[in-house]
């Protein structure tokens, strides 16, 4: 087994025999038996453990077991404690879920604090087995049937080589002690129940089925691989700068799957993207909303943009003698004597603004329903909502337009439009010069 580790861990570049490895230990078979390969080929690594505090002295057994064999291999030993129901319930996950977010955060801190290459867990060939079904069940789509990777990023699967009978003959031929978690024995967990009663099922039916099923693990990685090589070829041209174009979409003979994918990428589940794939030939202006960020349909488009908490009722000075603001967007400010000479610039951007007409401290803030302003060439005034379906805003770029003020009046649309009523004209003598540089304008 030794000899089927190390080329294990050659073939899938895991790591360098001379790179420093944070082995997760639990104090379980698995992570014995890593520990122990890991020693026998004279590589270089530490254990790390946590004890979650869910199982009372059971729970502080195991850490104390874990400290031990750290001293037993002479390497450096990391341990923390967790309040982990709290953890959970303050952020409304499962017990599990909290679990395993709180320890790789944890990992991750221990690995960069102290220089290590990488973090090894013990997953073996039957956690990917029981990981397979686990994804089929919750439905993760073709990224969930890979099976475990035997590297991610920093994260390494040295024993996926295994299965738990290899790992059983293992510890009895080199007498190795462990501890035994007593909750892998409960079925009120969704892994133990395939464990304990769907696979002995299938292996029912058929006598190599954790054989045939590694197998297909295998080739649907493979398939996948084909899978994002097509989904990345036809991403780049149905979506530019978080814009989907609907008529290119609608070109791709998978667009379904092709959204799906897409969308997945934003935090929006199946469901979600089916609903929005069914409202394609729908009106504008439906909305849809994931953890992080919100769709909209504009006309030929599906603009995403980022989930805001921001409020309409936040408002920014500019005191009259400012010459740069950069809350909430960056904007060079200066004041310019009016000449012959001076040319107004028709760069939306840049607003020109007789200086005496305004009233410090002027106020950016975004934009109200009801707001109206004079646009700039009429003598009626006009509201904002209609001024921007004119312009043709999506709604994200409608919350997204802040207004320049003085007193209650709209001087300047930022980006977009001054208002008439602060145009230079023949008596200016002063100008004041509004240049926004931001690029999300």
């Amino acid at each position: 087994m030794l000899e089927e580790f190390k080329r294990f861990a050659v073939k899938n570049l895991l790591f360098k025999k001379a790179d420093k490895t944070l082995i997760t230990v639990s104090g379980g078979r698995d992570s014995i038996v890593l520990c122990e390969l890991f020693y026998k080929a004279k590589f270089h690594f530490s254990i790390a453990h946590c004890n979650f505090q869910l199982r009372g002295k059971e729970a502080n057994d195991d850490e104390d077991f874990v400290k031990k064999l750290a001293l037993k291999y002479k390497v450096e030993f990391f341990t923390k404690r967790f309040k982990t129901k709290e953890f959970a319930e303050k952020n409304k996950l499962s017990i599990q879920e909290a679990a395993r977010v709180l320890r790789y955060k944890w990992f991750e801190e221990v690995r960069l604090k102290n220089n290590y290459n990488f973090i090894a867990t013990a997953h073996h060939k039957d956690d990917e087995l029981e990981t397979f079904f686990i994804n089929l069940v919750r439905g993760t789509g073709i990224a969930g049937l890979h099976g475990i990777l035997p590297k991610r990023g920093k994260i390494i699967r040295p024993l996926l080589f295994a299965d738990r009978n290899e790992i059983d003959e293992f510890v009895k031929k080199n007498k190795l002690q462990f501890r035994e978690d007593s909750s892998n024995i409960s079925d009120k967990y969704l892994r133990n129940k395939i464990r304990h009663k769907i696979l002995p099922l299938f292996e029912e039916i058929n006598p190599v089925f954790r054989k045939t099923l590694s197998e297909e693990i295998t080739r649907l990685n493979e398939v996948e691989k084909v899978y994002n090589y097509f989904i990345s070829a036809n991403e780049n041209q149905v979506l530019k700068n978080n814009t989907i174009s609907i008529s290119v979409l609608k070109k791709s003979p998978f667009a379904s799957t092709l959204l799906y994918e897409i969308l997945k990428k934003y935090h929006f589940n199946s469901a979600v993207a089916n609903e929005v794939f069914s409202s394609l030939d729908s009106e504008s202006g439906k909305q849809f909303l994931s953890s992080t960020h919100r769709l909209v349909k504009d006309r030929d488009r599906l603009i995403i943009a980022k989930r805001t908490t921001a409020k309409n009722n936040t408002v920014f000075s500019v005191l009259h003698n400012e010459k740069m603001l950069i809350s909430p967007l960056k904007i060079e400010l200066s004041k310019v004597k009016n000449s012959p000479d001076f040319k107004i610039s028709t760069d939306s951007n840049i607003a020109c603004l007789d200086f005496e007409k305004l009233t410090f401290p002027l106020i950016i803030r975004k934009w109200r329903n009801g707001d109206f302003f004079y646009p700039l060439g009429m003598r009626k005034k006009k509201k904002l909502s209609n001024f921007f379906t004119d312009i043709k805003l999506s709604i994200p770029e409608k919350e997204n337009t802040w207004l320049l003020c003085s007193d209650d009046k709209i001087v300047y649309i930022i980006g977009k439009r001054i208002d008439e009523r602060f145009k230079v004209g023949k008596q200016t003598k002063l100008i004041y010069l509004v240049r926004c540089i931001d690029e999300n304008v």
